[in-house]
């Protein structure tokens, strides 16, 4: 009865729940690693992913939910269910997709592995000759690592840290002829590879590191009788949401590396387990972690799938995946070989990735540090590369004498470490280096490089949706823009301005700005074309981002279908409107599109009656990008590449290989190509340089 009440509570509200969302999204990854027109290793890698996901989505978004339980503080989901009722939804949800998780691994992927060249094997399975190279890898690597840590009488109940893998041993001993049991725990240290590798006639052998241990579990309990051995890992919240500090004097840099240091001791609020665990055991662990059965993940299989990497990125299986084509040419740029800053000075690029290079940006960047006419670089980071090319040029120019400033955004999610390390590089190369803005999470990509050039000074900028990470923006779609128009560079100026100094400009003409006026200036362009649609003109909305969560912009957009104008979202991952409902949405379609690339580009189309308003840029429709972050959306205004734009989105529309159409009560449905129709892949036709020549229609 009471499941039947909290299902109608849900149905009824107009929003869909956002962790409920995520969750579905993940779903969507999930049916990457079950698509059997994908290579067995690429399956893997989606397996591999929707663990990562998950464990993140713990971290922070369950962490989150903990947070108001475990403070007392109210929250009422956007299903409008209350924390403890959303608590038992939200992980009743997660076992159910973790049972579909390894039902995958184990009954469909499993059975693959012999054919593609290797195999997952325990100790129990080896040759003598095996076992003994798995014995001296114990001795030699394995064993001086491994600290046991006995939990009793005596000793406190030791730290254990998160997501990694830790043996929980129950032993036995006789004290004054009574039996009494206690635990010991063995943490397995992240520098250890997850599975040990041998090398077949015929394959290559992994063994999990964990079995070789249970194997020598004896080596660490001399003339002790073990009652059982018990493999299982925790997740902690990672989410500080409450605990964030308004003071704006504090030193930031060194509030964040103490937020780290909790990250490692923060409740727990996950624990994954190996099936038939000691109750003694597990006794221990819920009471010590105030959880409950709902917190328990039993796993009948390998225990944290993101050790498949392991086997993905193996040297002898690197060409078995997904081969990524060479990028084209954009098309707003003819060849390589042209010189940028005088190219610049007459043409605006569309960029385009990972179908278009980042090449040219990082290229751009390169050479400003070595032009003896370029008097500066400003940027802004979120996140960059290992090795990254970004921050070596940013030195180079440094040394070169140039003046340099970056903001490093140290709240960005699980780099802050890299970040503030590489800032501390920079601060010592002599770069002014700005370590965020205390209160507000600065996301927005921007680029300034300032060059004279005879009696004049010519700013070349650059704006994106995607970070300055060389490596990513192979695997991320995204757009970006880079151009000399005055416009574009005064805005940009006056936003840095803003973000390193104390300024208020009263207005941009080409930018849109959070946490300001972006929520308000979306809803004003989503409002006129609802008046449009109610005078008889020709009205219109196209989307394309990662997330759509805040509810001022989607009771806007429900206003708006109800006035008549056709709204078509492509939402990637979270969605908590609900599209097609009556005399609510009917006017509204959601899509998602999941597949070879992650689907990061955010782009904002308004009919506008024939003369479209089109925007790129950093931001999502969220509460945070609009009111906890710094965000910047650009208007393409070049009509060149503003028609190059609506091609992306067009292309995004008709995607029918790659897309999950939303339904009204929040589940999706993979779309599939009739009979009759064109396979349609945007993964793959971008590469053909795909571009209407006449004007397309998006609404």
């Amino acid at each position: 009865m009471l499941i039947n009440k909290v299902s109608d509570q849900i149905k009824k509200s107009k929003y869909i729940s956002r962790d409920l969302s995520w969750l579905r999204f993940n779903y969507r990854v999930l049916d990457q690693a079950r698509d059997t027109n994908k290579s067995f290793f690429d399956r893997l890698k989606f397996l591999a992913i929707t663990s990562s996901n998950l464990d993140e989505f713990f971290m922070i978004r369950v962490g989150s939910l903990y947070n108001y339980l475990d403070y007392g503080k109210e929250r009422t989901d956007y299903s409008g269910l209350r924390e403890l009722p959303f608590r038992k939804k939200l992980l009743d949800y997660a076992h159910r997709f973790v049972n579909d998780q390894y039902l995958t691994f184990n009954s469909e992927l499993k059975p693959l592995f012999a054919k593609n060249g290797c195999d997952i094997l325990k100790v129990s399975e080896l040759t003598e000759i095996e076992q003994k190279k798995a014995d001296s890898y114990f001795k030699n690597t394995i064993f001086p690592l491994l600290t046991p840590m006995v939990f009793d009488n005596y000793h406190g109940f030791p730290l254990l840290m998160n997501q990694l893998l830790t043996f929980g041993v129950v032993t036995r001993t006789s004290d004054e002829g009574k039996p009494q049991d206690r635990v010991t725990f063995i943490q397995i240290p992240q520098n250890l590879a997850r599975f040990y590798e041998i090398n077949r006639k015929d394959k290559i052998i992994f063994v999990p590191i964990e079995d070789i241990i249970r194997w020598k579990i004896k080596k660490f309990f001399r003339n002790v009788e073990i009652v059982s051995v018990n493999l299982f890992r925790i997740t902690r919240n990672g989410d500080f949401t409450l605990e964030e500090s308004d003071d704006l004097e504090a030193d930031f840099v060194q509030e964040i590396k103490a937020k780290l240091k909790t990250r490692k001791k923060g409740r727990v609020v996950r624990l994954e387990v190996e099936r038939n665990p000691s109750q003694f055991m597990m006794r221990i662990l819920k009471e010590r972690w105030t959880i409950d059965n709902a917190n328990v993940f039993t796993i009948n299989s390998l225990l944290d799938l993101r050790a498949l990497w392991q086997i993905v990125n193996h040297r002898q299986f690197k060409d078995k995946g997904f081969k990524q084509p060479s990028s084209v040419p954009p098309l707003s740029l003819p060849s390589d070989g042209v010189d940028m800053f005088e190219y610049l000075k007459e043409h605006d690029v569309l960029l385009h990735h990972p179908y278009n290079s980042m090449e040219p940006v990082v290229n751009l960047l390169e050479r400003a540090a070595e032009d003896p006419s370029v008097l500066g670089i400003k940027q802004t980071i979120y996140r960059l590369a290992d090795q990254s090319r970004v921050t070596a040029a940013l030195l180079k120019a440094a040394e070169n004498g140039k003046h340099v400033s970056v903001l490093f955004e140290v709240k960005a999610r699980f780099d802050e470490e890299r970040n503030i390390k590489e800032g501390e590089r920079l601060e010592k190369a002599g770069c002014f280096v700005i370590y965020g803005i205390s209160k507000y999470k600065t996301h927005t990509k921007m680029m300034m490089i300032i060059r004279k050039e005879g009696e004049k000074v010519t700013r070349y900028v650059h704006v994106g949706s995607g970070n300055y990470n060389e490596s990513t923006a192979r695997l991320y779609t995204d757009v970006s823009l880079l151009t000399t128009n005055e416009i574009y560079a005064h805005d940009v100026s006056e936003f840095f301005n803003v973000i390193t100094g104390h300024s208020r400009p009263n207005e941009y003409k080409y930018l849109m700005t959070s946490p300001k006026n972006m929520r308000h200036q979306l809803i004003e362009l989503i409002r006129h074309e609802a008046r449009n649609a109610k005078k008889g003109l020709k009205s219109g909305i196209v989307i394309k981002i990662n997330s759509l969560e805040d509810r001022e912009v989607i009771d806007e957009l429900y206003k708006a279908s109800k006035a008549g104008v056709p709204v078509k979202l492509i939402v990637r991952g979270i969605c908590c409107l609900r599209p097609g409902r009556e005399d609510l949405s009917e006017n509204i379609s959601v899509k998602s599109i999941v597949g070879e690339y992650l689907e990061h580009a955010r782009l904002y189309y308004f009919h506008n009656n024939g003369d479209p308003k089109v925007y790129g840029g950093s931001a999502d429709i969220m509460v945070r990008s609009f009111d906890r972050r710094i965000e910047a959306l650009f208007l393409i205004a070049n009509e060149e590449l503003k028609h190059e734009a609506i091609n992306v989105l067009y292309y995004n529309l008709l995607d029918n290989q790659n897309s999950y159409i939303m339904r009204e009560d929040g589940t999706y449905v993979k779309k599939r190509a009739g009979t009759a129709e064109e396979a349609i892949d945007i993964h793959k036709v971008f590469y053909g340089k795909a571009f209407c020549e006449q004007e397309v229609a998006l609404v």
